[in-house]
């Protein structure tokens, strides 16, 4: 991890984040419509649901927003039928690039996300050109200075896969996807409070990229995300202090 900080890192793709907070209950009512539908309107019993049901409340999203989107998936209430699908190719340098998508239109949608790729510098590739370079799992984000000892202990007792120490001093807890939600109770109860959390698609290898480069990769992560269709941009790039 010499040449970038993962927590400037991640805090800087969180403030981006933030910044795009309109598009996020558009996202959020489409991962619980299709949550539903795919397993059913009992979050207790849905672990997808759960997940996207805890985001949403995480955002503040009004408890009726949330049952209409869940009435919507499981047929209550009439609504559009979403279809996954996920796209991958390569950023600048190289870089792996995964962009799931939640549409009621793939051809619309595979048009769109192949020339944001053309126009800002990447590639689309084909189906599992770079999927294998990923992890699904949960990750919390623990700042500079936390105790890791203690961290550790309450982690794994909490059922996490790995606890991961940072070059920058930050602290990174793994977990399985669906276990995200009962490991990170587990250790706010324990007094480890996550400066950032998600269930995410974490890259097995970085890329790092630093000056125009970094740049222009910024760009095509932008422009991906800001497609109507588009829930998540995952990539490997990593941008140098």
């Amino acid at each position: 991890m010499a040449g970038h900080s993962k927590w400037a890192n991640i805090q800087h793709r969180k403030g981006r984040q933030d910044a795009k907070r309109g598009k996020i209950f558009t996202r959020l009512i489409k991962e619980i419509t299709v949550a539903a539908r795919m397993g059913g309107g009992d979050p207790n019993f849905n672990p997808r649901l759960r997940l996207a049901v805890d985001k949403a409340k995480g955002e503040n999203m009004p408890a009726e927003n949330i049952d209409r989107a869940i009435k919507r998936g499981t047929g209550e209430l009439e609504g559009v039928n979403y279809e996954e699908a996920r796209y991958e190719g390569y950023g600048i340098g190289g870089a792996a690039v995964m962009v799931d998508c939640l549409t009621d239109n793939k051809t619309r949608t595979v048009a769109d996300v192949r020339h944001a790729f053309s126009k800002y510098g990447g590639n689309m590739g084909t189906d599992g050109c770079v999927a294998f370079q990923f992890r699904h799992c949960g990750q919390l984000l623990f700042a500079p200075g936390t105790n890791e000892d203690a961290l550790m202990e309450a982690a794994l007792e909490a059922g996490a896969e790995d606890v991961v120490a940072n070059d920058d001093g930050s602290l990174e807890v793994i977990t399985a996807p669906y276990e995200f939600g009962a490991v990170k109770d587990a250790l706010a109860a324990a007094g480890f409070k996550p400066e950032f959390g998600e269930v995410t698609m974490k890259p097995l290898n970085e890329t790092e990229l630093d000056g125009d480069e970094a740049l222009r990769m910024q760009k095509l992560i932008d422009a991906l995300e800001s497609l109507d269709d588009v829930q998540e941009v995952y990539t490997s790039a990593v941008f140098e202090d």
